[in-house]
């Protein structure tokens, strides 16, 4: 018999599976040699595992064939359950670009012209940063500027 697993069912055993194994996000991205971003991003449905990439994690998170083969499939991405997250962590993103989004816009189109941060050709780094007041989260993200063009 062949089980079929929805791509959020395998979100939700990966989550539930990293937990009962006591695994981390930067364990798991170590063992397919990606940084723990990308690999998080990955294993919570939002990019494409190889074949060789989902069948090592899978193994580690003792995952069925279903859920292995799921992760290999090119995801719905950008899938929040609601237009405005409701998620507090989510939520203060979703502000930070209330708030910034206009001012992002302004600098990159005076620094670089008219176009855009590609989300594609892109890369983060989440850090903690030591501060006497109370640790801060760092987020360093670099997308590539991809001009629009004239036709």
């Amino acid at each position: 018999m062949t089980i079929i697993m929805s791509r959020n069912e395998v979100t939700e055993l990966v989550v539930l599976q990293k937990l009962r194994l006591k695994l981390t996000w930067g364990e798991l991205a170590q063992a397919i040699g990606l940084s723990k971003e990308w690999t998080t991003a990955a294993l919570l449905g939002q990019m494409t595992l190889s074949s060789d990439q989902a069948t090592i994690l899978g193994k580690m998170l003792d995952l069925p064939d279903a859920a292995i083969f799921q992760l290999q499939v090119v995801p719905y991405k950008g899938s929040l359950p609601t237009a405005v997250p409701t998620d507090p962590l989510i939520y203060r993103f979703y502000e930070l670009i209330s708030v910034y989004g206009s001012t992002f816009k302004a600098l990159i189109h005076e620094e670089f012209g008219d176009g855009i941060m590609s989300a594609i050709d892109f890369d983060m780094d989440l850090k903690r940063q030591s501060d006497a007041k109370g640790d801060r989260v760092k987020i360093t993200m670099s997308g590539k500027f991809l001009p629009y063009k004239s036709y």
